[in-house]
């Protein structure tokens, strides 16, 4: 006889395992889900199947919600939200994905920006530069991004601009541009370029990026307020899932949290903090290492953050939890957090992006 805990498997889930051609990269990314680049977040179109199948109406709480995915498909799919993440760029991200712009007011002030950068000369800037900076940006890199965080604070949208001055900070390092996700060291000479197929140079400038990122990000702000459902909103917590006082009882969970071991969310934005000035608070981010000791300690976070998102979630309300649980913690977890483990099947993720790339599978857990 099949135990309970096979019972709760099915096949893989063919409706949410997509192909490259049912939803291609730019598919995948739509709107302001690419503002900035940020690994191992699910995809939109799987958190909107999901919060049709478990959570239609209401309001939806992640509190892993890292670069607000979930936040920003309840927003189109006519739903409140709440997300939390201790990583303060994380917030700051969602908090501009899911803000109401005017969107007069946004272009004028970053075409006004970017009009400033034009007529700056790259004149180094006065006062001590960063060891980070001066190893992983050309001289006139770091220049033009330093100038530019001069200029965020004139404006109402500085969070925007932050942004903007983030993603230029990602493509203007001393890296191959095949490289972008993992750079382990500055790259100051010519190199074969795997993506390219020919010989390239290293950045040398970063005015190019921050106009192109600035004027895409204006496109995808106004393709959002296109979609997103009106008089609906997003809040935002900045705190340790753990501890945090959720308020107001949810409708349901739909989440998706780190991966033992597999990313250290910190230093894949290493630098935004060092640009933004952004507190450090990698000392509570879960999933460090995958040692006895690193996956006990994961457990132990993972179930009190779940135990403590019960408290906020009305009764009988679902936790949709999207994880590779290769190594069978969750059941244990949820069990320690209070909640029973409804239903569990797969999907095939068919193309995950960049060198990353090949077979995954995705667990989804639905929990009570």
């Amino acid at each position: 006889m099949a135990s309970t805990q096979d019972a709760l498997y099915r096949r893989i889930d063919l409706d949410l395992s997509w192909s490259e051609s049912d939803l291609p990269e730019r598919v995948r990314t739509k709107h302001v889900h690419r503002l900035h680049p940020y690994l191992g977040k699910f995809i939109p179109q799987l958190v909107e199947a999901l919060l049709a199948r478990h959570v239609p109406r209401g309001r939806v709480l992640d509190p892993f919600a890292g670069s607000g995915t979930t936040l920003v498909q309840a927003l189109e799919s006519g739903l409140d939200a709440a997300g939390s993440d201790v990583a303060p760029f994380n917030c700051l991200l969602m908090r501009v994905k899911t803000r109401e712009y005017n969107p007069f007011v946004l272009e004028s002030e970053l075409r006004d920006a970017l009009a400033r950068l034009e007529e700056f000369d790259g004149t180094k800037p006065e006062g001590a530069i960063s060891r980070y900076l001066r190893d992983w940006y050309a001289p006139r890199a770091a220049a033009e991004l330093l100038f530019f965080r001069g200029l965020v604070d004139d404006y109402e949208h500085a969070d925007v601009l932050r942004v903007v001055l983030a993603r230029a900070a990602r493509s203007a390092r001393r890296t191959a541009h095949f490289d972008l996700d993992f750079p382990r060291a500055p790259q100051r000479s010519e190199y074969w370029c795997h993506k390219h197929r020919k010989t390239c140079r290293p950045v040398g400038e970063a005015r190019h990026f921050l106009r192109r990122y600035a004027l895409d990000t204006l496109a995808r702000v106004r393709e959002f307020s296109r979609v997103r459902a009106r008089g609906r909103q997003a809040e935002v917590l900045h705190g340790d899932a753990r501890e945090l006082d959720f308020g107001a009882h949810f409708d349901g969970v739909v989440t998706s949290p780190p991966y033992p071991g597999l990313i250290d969310y910190h230093e894949q934005h290493r630098y935004a903090y060092e640009l933004l000035g952004l507190e450090e608070c990698r000392e509570l981010e879960l999933g460090k290492g995958t040692s006895k000791a690193a996956l006990g300690a994961y457990s132990d976070g993972i179930a009190a953050v779940f135990d403590n998102v019960r408290q906020a979630l009305k009764p009988g309300a679902p936790v949709v939890i999207v994880i590779n649980d290769r190594r069978e913690l969750y059941p244990e977890i949820l069990e320690r957090a209070g909640l029973r483990l409804e239903e569990r099947y797969r999907r095939h993720v068919n193309r995950r992006t960049g060198r990353r790339s090949g077979e995954f599978y995705e667990d989804i857990l639905i929990a009570r």
